[in-house]
């Protein structure tokens, strides 16, 4: 789930909280941003365009060392969010497969390498987007934001929480929505429906 992402990212910001408290604002807001930014593409190569399993972890890695050698708001904000864009890249891998109805388990790609110019495979440790898997781990990254962070972060994970426990009641009957929605749509539209709501 995206908010699964989003959580992930802004966990990634709990160790600046520890060491340098007053970077931890911008880090949380950078983890969240980063843990959402890959799905951007989901209209346009959704899990290719914007996903970088291999260069997004080399980057986060340079970011990470920077941050620590040149430690201010901007670096540390650079290292945490494209930390958290490759943890998100590299946790669809660890999912289901880039389809419509994943809890079906018909695809075989996951996430797009452009490093190994092919498609990984999903392992389907979390077996599609909204299983209750998922949402566990969504739980298990939004407890310690609850218990050590303060108001506002807190309030954020709580309400991505929210967002995903309602989203995994309705994942699957929404597919159906989707499918019917895309349906609809105007036929000089239907190049701009992703393929796997057209049901091609």
């Amino acid at each position: 789930m995206a908010t699964t992402h989003a959580l992930l990212g802004m966990a990634l910001a709990l160790p600046v909280l520890a060491i340098a408290p007053e970077l931890a604002p911008a880090a949380f807001v950078a983890g969240l941003a980063g843990g959402l930014a890959p799905d951007l593409d989901l209209y346009a190569g959704h899990r290719k365009t914007l996903h970088y399993p291999v260069y997004a972890a080399l980057t986060a890695g340079l970011a990470a060392g920077l941050a620590v050698l040149v430690p201010s708001t901007a670096t540390v904000a650079l290292a945490v969010g494209l930390t958290a864009a490759a943890a998100h890249a590299a946790t669809d891998a660890a999912g289901g497969g880039l389809e419509l109805r994943p809890w079906l388990a018909d695809s075989e790609r996951a996430v797009y390498s452009h490093y190994h110019d092919r498609w990984i495979r999903p392992r389907r440790w979390v077996r599609y987007d909204g299983a209750p898997e998922d949402l566990a781990l969504a739980a298990g990254a939004a407890a310690p934001l609850v218990v050590v962070a303060d108001g506002p972060v807190a309030g954020a994970a709580l309400a991505l929480l929210a967002v995903s426990a309602v989203y995994v009641l309705l994942r699957k009957p929404l597919a159906t929505v989707a499918e019917r929605l895309a349906r609809a749509v105007p036929a000089g539209l239907h190049p701009y429906v992703p393929e796997r709501y057209r049901g091609v």
